[in-house]
């Protein structure tokens, strides 16, 4: 696995950010390590975002089980937030002042969506897309800026991502401006339950 620090990169200024520090309790295990073809789920999100960013690095509460890529990992300033505390502990550690973050588990990411998003940040604290189901926050771009809310909601005792986005200014990437990229929205598909593997592989 190619390191995430020496490479030419479509962006010099923003990191990208894999967050795989959940403990997969709807799964059962770390879905980030099963194998599509003999290549891991993680895997294939490195490689996507590989030649994208300058820095990719990892944030994890369980570092020892990602050794094999060769990233910068960092595990959780607070525990127990879920992924708003890996969100927080990214912002804080990354070299740049923005982020592309993503989740561990989806493993269809479009590098023309990536970097048309982090084309979208200028003047934003948040790029982030809405889907007909609701927002992808673990599929979006973060400024540093979004540190002071984000510390405000943690004090609050409230985890939902979503609940700092009125303090920001936020940049919505809606449906139609997706599907002109991605038709299928395949970048979202994600896995949660064992019973939906089956069906996930068929869209290998």
């Amino acid at each position: 696995m190619l390191n995430g620090s020496n490479h030419t990169s479509a962006f010099k200024d923003v990191t990208g950010v894999i967050l795989a520090g959940g403990q997969s309790r709807r799964y059962g295990c770390n879905k980030a390590l099963l194998e599509v073809q003999g290549i891991k789920l993680i895997e294939r999100i490195t490689e996507i975002m590989i030649p994208l960013f300058k820095q990719l690095i990892l944030i994890t509460n369980t570092p020892h089980e990602y050794g094999f890529l060769n990233l910068l990992m960092y595990t959780d300033y607070r525990k127990g937030l879920g992924p708003l505390g890996g969100i927080y502990t990214g912002l804080k550690v990354m070299p740049d002042e923005a982020g592309f973050f993503v989740a561990c588990d989806m493993p269809f990411l479009n590098p023309d969506l990536i970097q048309h998003m982090v084309g979208l940040r200028h003047g934003f604290d948040l790029v982030v897309p809405r889907l007909a189901k609701g927002l992808e926050p673990l599929h979006a771009v973060y400024h540093r800026s979004c540190l002071p809310a984000i510390e405000v909601l943690i004090g609050s005792k409230k985890h939902q991502i979503f609940q700092f986005f009125p303090e920001v200014r936020v940049r919505f990437l809606e449906m139609d401006e997706i599907r002109a990229i991605d038709p299928e929205l395949r970048s979202f598909i994600n896995i949660n339950r064992p019973d939906e593997w089956p069906n996930f592989l068929n869209k290998i």
